[in-house]
């Protein structure tokens, strides 16, 4: 069984990056909770929207995170790709793949 996680991670290109943090932050008003080199997150009701800077990529990407207790038994499930070398997967048990459309998700345990 899948569930929606807590996080929504919208990659930026280079070029939007300033625009785009001064909309969210600025202009939508959104609480930064959290500033790093390339990442900036915000308080988004009960989730978390992340905003990470992407240097190489020239469009907006939208990742979703989902919740299982068998990430693996779930790709499976969706017949879904498994991606893992999009970025490390650090102390988190689960796969990155995609949705026929190509928008990413994330499907892991929680905790």
């Amino acid at each position: 069984m899948l569930r929606p996680g807590r996080n929504i991670a919208i990659k930026v290109p280079l070029h939007r990056w300033d625009e785009t943090l001064a909309f969210y932050r600025d202009k939508v008003g959104l609480e930064v909770i959290r500033t790093f080199d390339k990442s900036v997150s915000f308080r988004f009701g009960e989730m978390t929207l992340w905003l990470d800077r992407v240097d190489h990529q020239s469009q907006v990407d939208v990742w979703l995170e989902l919740f299982t207790d068998d990430p693996t038994g779930a790709l499976t499930k969706l017949g879904s790709p498994k991606r893992d070398e999009l970025e490390p997967l650090d102390g988190v048990t689960g796969h990155w793949t995609s949705d026929p459309a190509g928008t990413v998700l994330l499907i892991r345990k929680e905790g």
